[in-house]
């Protein structure tokens, strides 16, 4: 059974396992303090669930804002880096407290994971944390995910807590996620203007979806808009998982949004293995190959990416890091785990297999990138 409506992220047959995305403007209000009555449904939603048979995992945001209040930092805790650790290191105990205490009057344990880029970009890293969310649903337990924001620097950062959302569902092996937001889901403009409309349904993320997308944060305490959550549906459709957006800023938000199906609901393209699903939601890679026309189609029909293919390489690398394949207008291919070292690439640039060996100094191996260490985006 698949998810095919909104109303299906409530039916524990069609989505046994849930992320549920909580954002910093729906988390904290004005005066930099919690939302207590408004979490206190929520959580009364995640509890209904459960007995429904679905488990769930939270995403939440609010750190960096309950922080910055404490400390009385100005700009909310952004105004520099420095100050975003600070507040996500005071905001991180009061944020958990929080959930940890409106969970529990509803029966449930609630378990906390901080995690940065880097945790879910490493491979080995990535499955134990997928490890340790298992057990904790397994055991019972709602995991309340967090980015870890006071080590994190801008070089390892998810920047936005709905592409955290999208890893940590492929992570927990989920079958949906649902972004709470402060629109009712995806327009085709921009909300406010006259006329515009929303999308119900959504079948794959194409540059025209791209293009109805605001970058803008509408209340200036997050740090994703519209954007970042394409980018996250982006992530989901190639694991197999759905995606919803919906607004989160009413009461008790999932019964009003699943219940009434208003919302944008985004399907999955595809369901890449566990391998391919992790390597097509990575978002550091070590560098660039550019590849011809030619090579670009060998690649959407399942082909490998052979040296001949490769008009040029940019950055540095060794073999066995993630690189992103482009073709010569800029534009996104595949990504993928590269078989040799920059260098190494830069000697066997549009060299047919036969004449590699001469200029390795080695046998060469089958592919620059092997189609089974390569996703198409």
């Amino acid at each position: 059974m698949t998810i095919a409506r909104l109303a299906d992220l409530a039916d524990p047959a069609r989505c046994p396992r849930l992320v549920v995305k909580v954002g910093s403007a729906l988390l904290v209000g004005e005066d930099g303090k919690p939302r207590r009555q408004w979490l206190a449904t929520l959580a009364g939603e995640i509890a209904e669930a459960r007995k429904r048979g679905q488990q769930v995992v939270v995403v939440s945001s609010g750190a960096i804002a309950l922080g910055a209040a404490k400390l009385g930092l100005a700009k909310r805790g952004r105004g520099s880096l420095a100050d975003a650790q600070a507040a996500a290191a005071v905001g991180q105990i009061a944020l958990g407290g929080l959930w940890s205490e409106l969970l529990e009057k509803q029966g449930l344990t609630a378990a906390q994971l901080l995690v940065t880029l880097e945790d879910l970009d490493d491979r080995r890293r990535y499955l134990n944390a997928s490890a340790t969310i298992g057990k904790l649903l397994e055991s019972g337990a709602v995991p309340v995910i967090n980015e870890n924001d006071s080590v994190a620097t801008e070089e390892i950062r998810f920047g936005d807590n709905d592409r955290l959302a999208a890893r940590a569902a492929q992570a927990a092996r989920a079958d949906a996620v649902a972004l709470l937001s402060d629109v009712d889901g995806l327009y085709d403009r921009d909300p406010r203007e006259p006329g515009a409309r929303m999308l119900p349904l959504v079948e794959g993320v194409t540059s025209e979806i791209h293009e109805m997308a605001s970058t803008a944060s509408t209340s200036g305490l997050g740090s994703g808009g519209m954007t970042s959550k394409l980018q996250a549906a982006e992530i989901a459709e190639r694991a197999g998982i759905a995606l919803a957006i919906i607004n989160g800023t009413h009461e008790r938000p999932l019964e009003r949004a699943l219940g009434s199906n208003v919302g944008t609901l985004f399907m999955p393209r595809r369901n890449d293995g566990a391998l391919k699903a992790w390597l097509g939601g990575r978002q550091r890679m070590g560098g660039v190959l550019v590849v011809d026309a030619g090579c670009a189609k060998a690649l959407v029909h399942g082909g490998s990416l052979l040296a001949a293919g490769i008009v040029s390489s940019e950055g540095e690398f060794t073999r066995g890091d993630p690189v992103a394949v482009r073709d010569e207008k800029g534009r996104p291919v595949a990504q993928g785990l590269v078989e040799y070292n920059s260098d190494e690439v830069a000697r066997i640039i549009g060299h047919s297999t036969e004449e590699l060996e001469p200029l390795l100094g080695y046998s060469p191996r089958s592919a620059v990138i092997h189609r089974d260490q390569l996703v198409l985006l």
